[in-house]
């Protein structure tokens, strides 16, 4: 099982940071180890001064697929989730302005919180709102309709270098709205009006 997540995919996320529009899909790998499951507390690690949340829906690949074209990628996902890509955002920086690779402010133990997956018609992931509240206010809201790259587009341009596995997951790129959490901070997810994450910053 791979745990590909998608950069930049959102027009205003880009703009908030800075970056650069790219002209194709950003990616980047977690580990199996990453994920954080069942609603289970994330404990911010001793390393990180700066854990910033990215909630992101999260496709889950339910054939095998190579070089998939864009119009027969629907058939290859029929649930989804939501996901926060945890990031120490101090050690990301620190990376960047030495030129390294920064897998660890991202690829850390618990950095993919993942709610369960809920079915989807394949035809309507192009309208999908989510949120996320933090203590009850709203800080994070998207909709899939604005993404740069779309779900079955990510699924083509991913397939033409990787190979992609039953149980492989997709995070699809977060929105605007970008913070850090802190200790005590409760958080839920929603994807349209149901809530799929509720947890708790230790």
């Amino acid at each position: 099982m791979k745990i590909i997540a998608v950069g930049l995919n959102y027009a205003r996320h880009i703009e908030e940071f800075g970056s650069v529009r790219p002209k194709e899909p950003v990616f980047f790998f977690k580990p199996d180890t990453a994920l954080l499951l069942h609603n289970k507390p994330f404990y911010i690690p001793p390393f990180s001064q700066q854990i910033d949340y990215e909630t992101e829906l999260v496709v889950r690949i339910n054939r095998l697929g190579k070089n998939i074209a864009p119009q027969f990628a629907h058939r290859y996902y029929d649930s989804i989730a939501l996901g926060l890509d945890m990031t120490a955002c101090d050690l990301q920086r620190q990376a960047r302005a030495e030129g390294r690779p920064w897998a660890q402010s991202k690829g850390f133990d618990g950095s993919a919180v993942l709610s369960e997956f809920i079915p989807i018609d394949p035809e309507k992931i192009n309208d999908i709102h989510f949120h996320l509240d933090i203590n009850g206010q709203t800080v994070q809201q998207g909709f899939s309709g604005d993404m740069l790259f779309s779900v079955d587009e990510l699924i083509a341009y991913i397939s033409q270098y990787i190979s992609l596995k039953i149980g492989d997951l997709i995070y699809t790129g977060t929105p605007a709205g970008v913070g850090s959490v802190k200790i005590g901070d409760h958080l839920e997810g929603y994807i349209e009006e149901q809530r799929l994450l509720d947890f708790r910053i230790k």
